[in-house]
């Protein structure tokens, strides 16, 4: 196959012991991996030896309501972690995730700066307006924003965070000891928000970040969502299980781009995959037969209900999906639910066979194979205007990341498609994404 300069980004998206939802039962993974710090960082160092662009840590404000099936939530929060494998690293991309619905922007910006700086350039922010609707009684409110008010809060959310960020200037901590003077107060700048949602006078308590602004990464795939990320993001983590859509889709968001003044190359779109290597085809199937051997059905059951907004217990396991309630009726994760309907409907699934389709990445693609059939099949999405790399999903951890890294990079290397080298230091350089210039410039600071 012909070798290209573009080349795919790779990140790999920690799950606790793997995103098989039956993962913890296999006994080729430790569930009390979970709560060790040092299993976050090996995996860390894992992927940067392999130099994937960035390890991805996803967060629910929440406890997930069936627990007793498994540990479907990473137990710890995004920024002790990450500051954790940044201390034990030096290229890899740290991405976490943070909430617009339930947290403030003076907070999270300075987190997100303060995870910058101690990383050296390599933090990105995952902006989510969380589908969890349990974590309204978390934070004080008696149900879930709407959906589309969600979406709102959002966009003035990241707002507020990017004007926070450019509050001080690259060059107002001068540390000037001869002189006396720590800071050139002309260079930071409040920022006299006040618009529906916030009212934040500013400016952050902490420099301007390495990166000016850490990467923003989104994961919508609702009409909202698509608007928010051809606006905002630059990286978009979206669950796509076929071709043609993920064509659609990647399209669609980057037509949307220049309304904002934004153009194509200002966005990387990355689709998960988790992918079912053997050494031959038939391995690859009984490996993917083995896992949902450990599928505890009610667990899909319950996940499917709560996702379509449907009881599925009373519908036997074997049958087909039935009708379900129209998307509007849907104010947690309005994406996800329109990618599990059109997986039954394309495929003619009976409920038992979604379940087991969606247990290893909740409606992400899956694909088992061989190393060569896996390459062939990210060539193809990636050669063919379906994304710009992956966001990895390894069913198991960290077997199934080590058998990715050892047979399936080999390959994509081979033919052109993946980095040898970092070739530069800070996510934006592995993105291949500008700087942003300080909004404020030269201008007078606010006493």
């Amino acid at each position: 196959m012909s070798k290209t300069a573009r080349q795919m980004h790779l990140n790999l998206f920690i799950q606790g012991i793997g995103h098989h939802e039956a993962a913890w039962r296999h006994p080729g993974t430790d569930p009390m991996d979970m709560l060790d710090i040092g299993y976050y960082q090996r995996l860390s160092q894992q992927a940067e030896a392999a130099k994937l662009d960035a390890i991805f840590i996803a967060d629910a404000l929440a406890i997930n309501q069936h627990v007793e099936f498994g540990p479907f939530n990473n137990f710890f929060e995004p920024f002790t972690l990450l500051a954790a494998v940044a201390a034990v690293t030096k290229a890899i991309g740290v991405i976490g995730t943070a909430s617009t619905t339930y947290d403030e922007p003076y907070d999270v910006a300075r987190k997100f700066a303060s995870l910058d700086r101690l990383s050296r350039g390599r933090a990105g922010w995952n902006i989510v307006t969380s589908g969890n609707e349990m974590a309204a009684q978390n934070f004080g409110l008696e149900a879930h924003p709407e959906h589309s008010r969600r979406y709102a809060r959002a966009a003035e959310f990241v707002e507020v965070t990017r004007a926070l960020w450019d509050s001080w200037e690259d060059d107002a901590l001068v540390a000037d000891r001869a002189g006396g003077r720590f800071t050139d107060r002309r260079k930071i700048h409040s920022i006299d928000h006040a618009g529906e949602f916030f009212r934040v006078k500013g400016p952050l308590d902490f420099p301007r970040p390495p990166q000016g602004h850490p990467v923003l990464v989104q994961a919508g795939s609702s009409r909202d969502g698509k608007a928010f990320a051809a606006r905002f993001a630059e990286a978009i983590y979206t669950a796509q299980n076929n071709l043609a859509e993920a064509q659609a889709f990647y399209a669609d968001v980057k037509g949307q781009m220049p309304r904002y003044g934004r153009t194509p190359d200002q966005l990387c779109i990355l689709p998960g995959l988790a992918p079912i290597i053997g050494r031959t085809r038939a391995e690859a199937k009984e490996r993917e037969q083995e896992l949902n051997a450990y599928i505890v059905p009610q667990y899909g059951l319950h996940q499917l209900s709560n996702n379509l907004n449907i009881d599925l217990f009373s519908y036997p396991l074997d049958g087909p999906l039935p009708e379900v309630p129209p998307i509007e009726s849907i104010n947690g994760g309005k994406s996800r639910y329109q990618v599990f309907v059109d997986m039954a409907r394309r495929g003619n699934l009976t409920i038992r066979q979604l379940i087991h389709q969606i247990a290893f990445g909740r409606g992400h693609d899956t694909f088992a194979g061989t190393p060569a059939d896996i390459a062939d099949h990210m060539e193809e999405w990636f050669t063919s205007g379906a994304c710009d790399g992956f966001n990895l999903l390894p069913p198991n951890l960290p077997g199934d990341f080590t058998r990715f890294v050892e047979l399936v990079l080999p390959e994509l290397r081979r033919r052109g498609l993946f980095r040898a080298e970092y070739s530069g230091a800070t996510l934006r350089d592995h993105f291949g994404l500008r700087r942003p210039a300080n909004r404020f410039g030269r201008a007078e600071a606010v006493a």
